[in-house]
């Protein structure tokens, strides 16, 4: 009876156990001691999302700092608003020495207008591809709504079969591109004359070479096109149940904008503050602009400040949407929650607004070295230290990566401060024996793929009715090029969300496992089949069908 039992007791934790489960856990746990008390005593007893009205502030160091770096940024640009130079710098030439006054001084001269130079430009023939440009910029800034909620409700309902379709022109509109360029230059006097046949072939060549690899790559991840799909599928569908987001994150990014355009003001302002100095040159007293010497310093102080808030106001988005989505997976039915936006936004923009701002410093800081890193990559550098610091380098910027990964969504879901979200985010996905840097990257590659392929469907559109239409010429390719980079970059923003999506319903998924509970039934199906690790590819076909707790 006895080895019955355990031969019960064995299967039934076989079936219960994760898929891909690694067999050294289980020597782990034979092999070690049980956990006391005081050793998970650290671990939260629950985590879920904090529905509380008032969160407590965290992180209020670094919101000080990064309001004594704003405000000391419109003070000082005021004050270089107030103090400028009525004269620009350019108009050195144009001041004269004055022996009198021993000063340079200018002669009165009248304010030149370019109403008449407006004009021109209009009526010129760049005016008339201007014309065109803005008015198919406005149209492709229109039809880009209903194309992104277009691509939204397809890819939540007909995610396969968008998928499947879209490949194929993925290599096919590249390849008819290159192809079409090299036979119209070949045929092109001028163009054929500016690149001979040799560098036409080689660029045709590398085009193709490029296009290979990308064929290759989906190759390599076939098995895991499947899960893509239906992870995909699931985001899309959380998504369309928040399309409210689809209006306040735009918001964000516009008020970003605004926010930066009296810092601009303030840039162009504090270049004016000097003064024209005499100087002997050549034999000769001459006048030339001096700049007052804490403009650089102001000038620096700006730009920190315009970086530090792009990465805070990016992390306040992750912030935004990962609140927002998290709400609705943690609701016990599926209506809709009321006011899930409006909180999470008081809350990105209330107590944890200290933490986005840590995050925000942080991510600033690490791009600033890894463009440093990868601009010294890129010259010619040698030798071992140099080899080995970049080695180091590069190693602690992926430490750091691989832990902010989930951090702002956790901190969005639970409004614990950075550094214990990154700690708790990191033992929640060690404890249900997930990983923190295996998300289905596929699916930012199939979207990308996506959005590719309706953007230059949509620029060859274009070229065709401006050629049938207007009288632009061989400007129409260039208007058509300006078209396709405003729609994909407007869908490459919806990719970004479902991106993050994609991150927020992963972390809560691994709450849900921690806690031993299923809210959406449908997200344990797809996300228990994701690999422990990137060497695993396991194919969603061939998985067995998980056990629901």
């Amino acid at each position: 009876m006895a080895s019955s039992d355990d031969t019960t007791t064995t299967a039934t934790s076989d079936v219960t156990k994760p898929l891909l489960y690694p067999t050294f856990i289980d020597d782990f746990h034979h092999h070690s001691p049980p956990p006391s008390e005081s050793s998970s005593s650290h671990y939260p007893t629950s985590i879920t999302y904090n529905h509380a009205s008032s969160r407590p502030i965290k992180d209020l160091t670094f919101l000080i700092l990064f309001l004594i770096f704003v405000i000391s940024t419109f003070s000082f640009g005021i004050f270089a608003s107030i103090n400028r130079n009525p004269n620009s710098p350019s108009s050195a030439s144009s001041f004269t020495y004055d022996i009198i006054s021993d000063s340079c001084i200018k002669p009165h001269t009248s304010i030149p207008t370019y109403k008449d130079s407006i004009l021109n430009l209009l009526r010129s023939d760049s005016g008339y591809v201007l014309k065109n440009l803005i008015i198919t910029g406005v149209i492709t800034l229109i039809l880009s709504i209903p194309i992104s909620l277009f691509l939204l409700y397809s890819l939540k309902h007909y995610a396969k079969q968008l998928v499947y379709i879209s490949l194929p022109f993925f290599i096919i509109v590249p390849i008819f591109i290159d192809l079409y360029w090299f036979v119209s230059c070949t045929i092109n006097p001028v163009c054929s004359e500016k690149f001979p046949l040799a560098y036409r072939i080689l660029v045709l060549v590398f085009v193709l070479l490029v296009i290979g690899m990308i064929v290759w790559i989906f190759v390599v991840n076939w098995s895991r096109v499947e899960l893509t799909v239906r992870i995909i599928r699931v985001s899309s569908d959380a998504l369309s149940n928040n399309l409210g987001l689809f209006g306040v994150l735009p918001g964000l990014s516009l008020g970003l904008v605004v926010y930066y355009v009296p810092i601009v003001v303030f840039l162009v302002f504090a270049r004016l503050n000097g003064d024209f100095v005499a100087r002997e040159k050549y034999g000769k007293v001459v006048c030339e602009w001096k700049q007052d010497s804490w403009v650089p310093a102001y000038y620096a102080l700006a730009i920190i400040t315009m970086l530090w808030s792009a990465t805070a106001m990016l992390e306040a988005q992750v912030y935004v949407i990962s609140g927002t989505i998290s709400q609705w997976y943690f609701s016990k039915d599926d209506s809709k929650i009321k006011r899930s936006i409006r909180s999470s936004l008081r809350n990105a923009f209330g107590p944890s607004f200290g933490t986005i701002c840590f995050s925000g410093l942080l991510v600033g800081i690490v791009r600033i070295v890894r463009a440093a890193v990868d601009s010294a990559a890129s010259e010619d550098s040698s030798g071992m230290i140099v080899l080995a610091l970049r080695c180091c380098v590069n190693t602690f910027l992926s430490a750091f990566e691989f832990l902010n990964k989930f951090t702002i969504n956790f901190a969005a879901i639970t409004g614990e401060a950075y550094c214990a979200s990154a700690k708790l985010t990191y033992e929640l996905l060690r404890r249900n024996l997930l990983s923190a840097v295996v998300v289905e990257t596929v699916s930012t590659r199939l979207l990308a793929a996506i959005i590719f392929v309706l953007s230059a469907i949509y620029a060859i559109v274009v070229c065709v009715i401006l050629q049938a239409a207007t009288n632009l010429g061989t400007d129409s390719y260039f208007v058509a090029a300006i078209a396709f980079i405003v729609l994909i970059l407007i869908l490459g923003f919806l990719v970004h969300v479902l991106d993050n999506v994609i991150d927020t319903v992963y972390i809560c998924y691994a709450i849900d496992r921690d806690r031993g509970e299923v809210c959406k039934t449908d997200v344990h199906e797809i996300y228990v089949h994701l690999p422990i690790s990137r060497n695993n590819n396991p194919s969603y076909l061939n998985a067995r069908t998980p056990v629901h707790v």
